[in-house]
């Protein structure tokens, strides 16, 4: 009966600490799904920055009609997202230690509004009445880049004057306010 009676305050304890500490869960689980798994750094960074351009970048904005011809762009493009897009088309090495590093160094950057018009009134799918407005910008961006080569033989090119020019453009829309003028047919 000693026996008995010390075997189920043993398993009563062992019960208890199981279940207290996190180990085990009530209700509904998703089975093997709910196992977590690691994710290398890698790709972890580059969900995190195609989830950040998604939120910042690639969505068009509805702005107000635009009331007599006076139509200013928005703000030109950002130093984040110029930087952005200079990794895009120059990325920077460096994913085995030691054989090949780069490293960058921005000095500056000029945004220069090269074109700014809107398109005629139109429908699009589920926007309604609209107007593109367009706004071409030409971005130069000053920097030294420095690569340094471990393997076969270690050296360092270094770059002090690099430029680099590319183009972005800012389109956003403008609500047509009197619709049945401006998209007569």
């Amino acid at each position: 009966m000693r026996k008995i009676i010390s075997f189920s305050f043993a398993g009563l304890a062992l019960y208890v600490i199981i279940t207290s500490t996190g180990c085990l869960m009530g209700g509904p689980t998703l089975g093997i799904a709910g196992i977590p798994v690691p994710v290398s750094p890698y790709f972890q960074g580059g969900f995190e920055d195609e989830a950040h351009e998604k939120e910042r970048y690639r969505k068009v904005a509805i702005l107000e009609p635009i009331v007599e011809r006076e139509h200013v762009a928005l703000d030109p493009p950002s130093d984040d997202q110029c930087i952005r897009q200079l990794e895009k088309i120059r990325p920077v090495s460096g994913a085995v230690p030691g054989m090949e590093t780069s490293f960058r160094n921005v000095k500056g950057i000029t945004k220069e509004l090269i074109a700014d018009y809107v398109d005629p009134p139109r429908v699009m799918p589920l926007v309604g009445p609209v107007q593109v407005h367009h706004a071409h910008y030409k971005i130069t961006i000053f920097f030294e880049e420095q690569t340094n080569v471990g393997w076969p033989i270690p050296y360092t090119i270094k770059n002090e004057d690099a430029v680099e020019v590319f183009y972005i453009d800012m389109d956003h829309l403008h609500r047509v306010s009197n619709t049945d003028q401006n998209l007569a047919l």
